[in-house]
């Protein structure tokens, strides 16, 4: 495994960590949760994000960000059934945290986009390459 194949996969984990974060925030109606969060996205100068009208292009931003990780280089890795189980994934989060409010539907949502991610970044088998001697032989190399 080289070092590039290493750094992608983590750069595809690191990805998928911007859309658990939003995710998990929950819609502020624990009363002693209120001020950590207001204080820490005021403390960063975003305040207005707070506002229910910029939390959905948000969210959808983020796991567009996320599927399309898993996009990059699909035909390498595991082809384009991790992709697929992340848009299905973001599909029931979104559906779940903005058109139902449903906590069960968000955390499905979750576990299937963190799945998705751990499928896409598992290690695929390498193939014996074969390659021709002099003499005209077949030997496997690798």
């Amino acid at each position: 495994m080289s070092g590039t194949d290493h750094s992608s996969r983590l750069r595809g984990f690191l990805s998928m960590l911007p859309v658990i974060g939003l995710a998990l925030i929950p819609r502020l109606t624990c009363v002693c949760q209120i001020p950590a969060y207001a204080g820490l996205i005021g403390s960063m100068g975003l305040a207005f994000l707070l506002e229910s009208v910029y939390q959905l292009p948000l969210t959808a931003g983020f796991l567009t960000l996320a599927v399309g990780g898993l996009a990059i280089r699909a035909r390498q890795r595991r082809g384009y059934s991790p992709v697929f189980l992340g848009t299905v994934a973001a599909l029931v989060l979104l559906i779940g945290k903005f058109a139902y409010a449903s906590q069960p539907a968000v955390y499905a949502g979750i576990v299937l986009l963190v799945a998705a991610s751990l499928w896409n970044s598992w290690p695929v088998p390498a193939k014996p390459k074969l390659r021709f001697t002099p003499e005209g032989r077949v030997e496997r190399s690798g």
